[in-house]
C-alpha cells in the first residue's frame, strides 16, 4: 500500500514573520498610494507604474512582474474582470467603474500579497454593496485564522459571510494560498466548504485569504491573453485579500497598513495592530531565517 504524502506547509519563526510584516507594509503603502490615484481618466498602466515605483523605492521587488511571464507589477481588474487583469494604456477608468488591484512585493526574500477593490468616483449602491460584502467575507475568514482551528473553518466563514450578505456568485476556481519564501505555497485556501476540515492551523503559518465574488453567477472564463479572468455573465466583480500570520495571540494581518483602522475588521472581531513586540525586537539574520524554517503536514485542495 502506498501512503499519500501530504504537501508541506511552511512554518515561520517570529523573526521570519517580522520580515514578512516588513514586506507586507510595502504592499500596504503601495495599495494606499494606488487607491489615492484611482480617478476617472487614469489608465490602468499608469497605476502599474505607480506601483512599481513605490515597491522599488522601498527596496523591494514586485512579486508579479515576470511571474510565469506576467507583464506587470499589479493586476488591475475592472468591472466584470474578476482577477488577473493586465494593466493597459488603452484601459482608462470611467466614473462609476469598480476596480480591484492586486499587489505583491518581495523584501529580503519574503513575500507580501494583498488586494483591494474600490469605486471610481460615485458608484452604484449595488456595486458598493458588492464591495462591502466581499470585504466582510475576507475579514470573517481572517477571524478564523487562529491556532488550533482547521483550514476549513476559514473557508466556511468566508462562504457563510457571502451567503449572508446577498445573492452573490462566489468564485470557486481561484483560491487563497500559503505564502512566505514564495508567493504561492501550500495550502490552498478555498472560499467555500464545511468547517472542521483540512490541516490544523499552527502558530507560524502565513496565509493569503482572498475571496472573489460577483453580482451574478459564479462562472468565469479566461480571456485569450492567458491571464484576465472575467465573469461569464458580464456581472461586476470584487476581490479583497490580506496576508495573515497565525500567532499565539490570534491573526496578525501583515498587509494592513500600520496605524490603520477598519470598521469591517472590527465587526468581524479582528484587531488590527502594528508590530508584534515579540517579533519586532529582532528580525535575525538571513542565515538564521534559513535554519529556522520547518514544515508541517498540509491538506488537500487546488492551488489558486
Amino acid at each position: 500500500m502506498r501512503l499519500r504524502r501530504e504537501p508541506a506547509i511552511e512554518i515561520k519563526t517570529p523573526a521570519q514573520i517580522a520580515r514578512m510584516y516588513a514586506a507586507g507594509q510595502v504592499v500596504a503603502r503601495t495599495l494606499a498610494a494606488l487607491a489615492d490615484a484611482v480617478r476617472p481618466g487614469v489608465a490602468t498602466a499608469e497605476l502599474d507604474s505607480i506601483a512599481e515605483r513605490e515597491i522599488r523605492s522601498a527596496g523591494a521587488v514586485p512579486s508579479f512582474l515576470g511571474y510565469f511571464d506576467y507583464p506587470a507589477s499589479i493586476c488591475a481588474s475592472v468591472n466584470q474582470q474578476v482577477v488577473h487583469g493586465i494593466p493597459s494604456h488603452g484601459q482608462r477608468l470611467r466614473a462609476g467603474d469598480i476596480i480591484s488591484i492586486d499587489c505583491g512585493a518581495i523584501l529580503d526574500g519574503w513575500h507580501g500579497d494583498a488586494a483591494i477593490s474600490v469605486g471610481v468616483g460615485e458608484i452604484d449602491p449595488a456595486d458598493q454593496a458588492l464591495l462591502d460584502a466581499c470585504e466582510a467575507s475576507m475579514w470573517a475568514g481572517i477571524a478564523q485564522a487562529v491556532a488550533g482551528r482547521r483550514l476549513g473553518d476559514i473557508s466556511n466563514a468566508v462562504e457563510r459571510s457571502v451567503r449572508g450578505s446577498g445573492d452573490y456568485g462566489l468564485i470557486r476556481e481561484y483560491t487563497g494560498h500559503g505564502i512566505g519564501t514564495e508567493m504561492h505555497m501550500e495550502p490552498a485556501v478555498r472560499n467555500y466548504g464545511p468547517p472542521g476540515q483540512g490541516p490544523r492551523l499552527l502558530t507560524g503559518m502565513a496565509l493569503a485569504i482572498e475571496p472573489m465574488i460577483t453580482r451574478g453567477g459564479r462562472e468565469v472564463a479566461e480571456l485569450e491573453d492567458g491571464w484576465t479572468v472575467v465573469s461569464v455573465d458580464g456581472s461586476r466583480a470584487a476581490h479583497f485579500e490580506h496576508t495573515v500570520a497565525v500567532t499565539a495571540d490570534g491573526p496578525w494581518v501583515l498587509t494592513a497598513l500600520e496605524g490603520a483602522t477598519s470598521a469591517a475588521a472590527e465587526r468581524a472581531g479582528v484587531r488590527l495592530s502594528g508590530r508584534d513586540p515579540r517579533t519586532s525586537a529582532t528580525v535575525g539574520t538571513r542565515a538564521e531565517d534559513r535554519l529556522a524554517t520547518r514544515a508541517a503536514p498540509g491538506g488537500d485542495g487546488d492551488v489558486g
